[in-house]
């Protein structure tokens, strides 16, 4: 079984921190002793608890390069050493601060960061008589805030108005740590008489309770996504080790496993949409990650990142504020005992450029799912969740184009209209019925009376077609009488707009019926080819041979639009007559562009024989 190497995507996370040159430096820590993150970020700023008089903290933009001047902008927050600072978790400007001067304070931070040192804050949280150890934001519910103080009592405040909801004690000792679980239904704490207490939100009853590490240094504990409890702590021999536990039976880990023997606080930094947990010490210069999943021993050790420099304080990034296109999974601001900001990306190595969805589940929106007020109610709900690329959950949906057409049967009239038994098909047609009468007399009248265009002829298939080109007279009477004419004008919809004429093969070859003028004509056309073609056969044999010269063709000019007409109207009809109507006219003109056609033919057939006859002379062929 040893050597089964496990399934994961996260096995291979591995770190690349960002070039110094591209991070923040000149930052004056705080010098105090406290156990706490003193730092806080989000996609917006990064907080970090500074030296000097009282207790000031620095917000400065998580984009900004370089060293920080020393007359920086500053919150001038407490009288008295500032202990930790937590960003709100729906408004990326509103930020925390508990001190030892027994408060509380909330701050709105300007969306473009400090142009001024900031003094006054938008709440102030008076109701502890000792220093405030530590804070949390509730992660449902909006301007929900709980703080643990100095005498062992714990509040849960409405900050919108600033009063105080819930006033917890029962601790017998000093509270190291409070953290909410998944919907903040309940809460985890840690105390210093090595309990680990699990609290209900709402009432502030102990639900349960069990024995936690053994060492007396400070422990901590944080509320998994699926309900367990994952804890780091110390054990009698100081040594440090973090265990996973069961909330039904908090006194017998799950899994356990002893570290190292440093003195310095590990803090669990849990993501909780991967399952992936980073343990970082104060003083530490490595971070330790695992991951966390059903599979037994259930903490996967992954990796450890090492630098030379330890770290003073430490910030972990939300989701929404990493870098998707790069598969980054975490990012973790690291300030040093220099003042140097370190920002440490930790990313799942991949092949493909493209935007990893598994990678990225949907993680906590900033809007809340309950107010303040629906809390002190005693109602909870899950976390409103959001894409983490937004752009992409409609990129990755599959793109359905449909075609628009016009309907057809809107155009088709409502009622077929009664066919008297002289409308029936006829074998001389073709296709389909031939429509009544009085109707072919209304549209050759009509045809007679507009332009028409010139017929379309299919050599291969023998198929006049003769098309009514619409003017825009034409459009413009329809258009009148769609808009309400009488209903004599209204063009009728049985009338086909082409009409299809089919010759049998005998009349495509012999050219069919003729009238006596086209007869003429072609007698004349045959009577001149032959003509030429004689002509030029004598001319070969009597002359000497010419020199070889490859057949040229003129170029067949292009009859103007007069021309044709003249052609039409002078060769179409017999002389002295005029045609009885246009389509008469139109079907003369086709059959003669089809005798036309086939003449021509025969001419370019004479001329490459002639063409030959002349090579082969030339060469004594």
């Amino acid at each position: 079984m040893s050597g089964i190497v496990r399934q994961s995507k996260f096995r291979h996370v591995f770190c690349k921190p960002v070039k110094h040159d591209n991070c923040m430096s000149d930052v004056r820590i705080t010098e105090i002793t406290w156990d706490s993150l003193f730092c806080a970020v989000n996609p917006k700023f990064i907080a970090i608890i500074n030296k000097g008089a009282g207790g000031p903290f620095q917000v400065i933009p998580v984009n900004k390069v370089g060293r920080i001047d020393k007359d920086y902008p500053f919150v001038d927050a407490h009288k008295a050493p500032c202990l930790e600072v937590v960003w709100s978790p729906f408004n990326d400007n509103v930020i925390a601060s508990c001190s030892e001067d027994t408060t509380a304070k909330v701050w709105l931070i300007p969306d473009k960061g400090l142009n001024r040192t900031l003094n006054e804050p938008v709440v102030e949280l008076c109701g502890h008589q000792k220093r405030v150890n530590t804070l949390a934001w509730h992660p449902t519910a909006q301007n929900v805030l709980i703080t643990a103080g100095g005498e062992n009592k714990l509040l849960i405040w409405n900050v919108g108005t600033g009063e105080a909801l819930l006033e917890i004690a029962g601790h017998p000792d000093q509270i190291f740590s409070v953290a909410f679980n998944y919907d903040g239904s309940q809460f985890v704490t840690t105390c210093k008489d090595k309990k680990i207490r699990i609290i209900d939100s709402h009432t502030g009853e102990v639900l349960r309770e069990g024995q936690g590490h053994e060492g007396v240094k400070p422990q901590r504990a944080i509320f998994l996504q699926d309900g367990k409890i994952f804890t780091t702590g110390f054990t009698k021999r100081s040594e440090r080790l973090y265990a996973l536990r069961n909330a039904d039976d908090l006194s017998n880990p799950l899994a356990q496993d002893e570290l190292d023997t440093s003195n310095g606080v590990l803090f669990p930094l849990y993501d909780e949409d991967s399952g992936l947990m980073y343990l970082a010490g104060k003083g530490d210069c490595a971070i330790r990650y695992y991951e966390i999943n059903e599979d037994a021993p259930y903490v996967h050790y992954i990796n450890t990142y090492t630098t030379s420099e330890p770290q003073r304080a430490i910030g972990f990034m939300p989701k929404r504020g990493l870098s998707y296109n790069e598969n980054e999974i975490t990012r973790i601001y690291k300030v040093t005992t220099k003042g140097v900001i370190d920002i440490l990306q930790f990313f799942v190595p991949r092949k493909s450029d493209l935007y990893q969805v598994d990678l990225y589940p949907d993680t906590r929106s900033i809007e809340p799912a309950l107010t303040a007020e629906e809390f002190a109610e005693g109602k909870d709900a899950s976390p409103k969740l959001m894409a983490v690329n937004p752009h992409a959950a409609t990129q990755m949906k599959p793109k359905v184009q449909v075609a628009k057409k016009a309907n057809i049967l809107a155009s088709l009239p409502t009622q077929a209209p009664q066919q008297s038994p002289q409308s029936q098909s006829s074998p001389q047609s073709g296709y389909g019925s031939s429509p009544p009468s009085s109707q072919l007399s209304t549209a050759r009248s009509t045809a007679a009376s507009t332009p028409q265009r010139s017929p379309r002829i299919d050599d291969d298939m023998g198929i006049v077609r003769v098309e009514k080109g619409p003017t825009s007279s034409g459009r413009q009477s329809q258009t009148s009488s769609r808009r309400g004419s009488s209903p004599e004008n209204a063009p009728n919809p049985m009338i086909p707009k082409q009409q299809i004429n089919l010759r049998s093969r005998a009349e495509r070859d012999e050219g069919g019926s003729m009238t006596p003028g086209q007869r003429r004509a072609a007698a004349e056309l045959e009577r001149i080819k032959r003509d030429q073609a004689r002509s030029a056969t004598d001319d070969a044999e009597a002359s000497p041979p010419p020199r070889y010269q490859p057949p040229t063709r003129e170029p067949t000019s292009t009859p103007s639009a007069s021309q044709r007409h003249s052609v039409v109207s002078n060769a179409g009809s017999p002389a002295g007559s005029e045609p009885q109507n246009m389509e008469e006219l139109l079907l003369d003109l086709a059959k003669m562009k089809q005798l036309l056609r086939q003449h021509e033919r025969r001419i370019r057939m004479l001329e490459d024989q002639i063409a030959d006859v002349t090579m082969a002379n030339a060469y004594g062929l």
